[in-house]
């Protein structure tokens, strides 16, 4: 095993049990869209790559005039990659996954988006529309890591999901008609973690490693 894959392990295996508790001060990105306002919740504790990595995304105003380029109605929403002409924005280097953090695909939580590769992530992000156990990882493969969720406004997070698609040349059959544009997002420094949702009777945290 390359020396940097060991390293990476034992920094998750660092962080694993080190969840945000109630009224720690974490980063929030507050994401002005066309369709409305929400904010994600950053966890820098558990994926502290991938969060940092985002926050440097933000922070650079690389967000700003991009899409929501993938809509699928009860999965995702994806976006951080393409400007309104869906024309491709350059990104910084790829980075390593940390997808065995303990954090799962559920409804609300933000991910790092990639290709085959699990090291592949690098500015595009998705929001689960839904509960996406099968994205977690496995003892027998990466998953997709999860980074943070969305603390307000997932109702219009909702409504970006069930925008109607259209099929675009190298793009598949899943860009919106009517696309919805990040007009600006910003980091909100300082705020206290809100605590973790409680699962609906009967329902698991799938995919959770705790």
């Amino acid at each position: 095993m390359p020396r940097y894959m060991l390293a990476l392990l034992t920094l998750l295996a660092t962080h694993q049990a080190a969840a945000q508790p109630a009224g720690t001060l974490v980063p929030r990105v507050h994401f002005e869209t066309s369709v409305g306002d929400f904010v994600v919740e950053v966890d820098t504790v558990r994926a502290p790559l991938t969060a940092e990595n985002f926050l440097r995304y933000v922070r650079d105003g690389a967000y700003d005039g991009t899409l929501f380029h993938r809509v699928i109605a009860n999965f995702v929403v994806q976006g951080g990659g393409y400007d309104d002409r869906l024309t491709l924005r350059t990104a910084r280097a790829t980075i390593p996954n940390e997808s065995g953090n303990g954090l799962s695909n559920r409804r609300g939580a933000l991910g790092l988006a990639r290709e085959e590769s699990p090291h592949s992530g690098s500015s595009q992000f998705y929001i689960n529309l839904i509960d996406n156990p099968a994205l977690d990882p496995l003892p027998s493969r990466w998953g997709y890591t999860v980074f943070g969720r969305v603390v307000e406004g997932m109702d219009v997070v909702d409504r970006i999901g069930y925008l109607r698609t259209e099929t675009v040349a190298n793009f598949g059959g899943d860009v919106p008609v009517d696309r919805p544009v990040v007009r600006r997002a910003w980091v909100i420094d300082g705020t206290a973690a809100a605590p973790e949702p409680s699962p609906q009777p009967g329902q698991e945290q799938a995919g959770s490693s705790e």
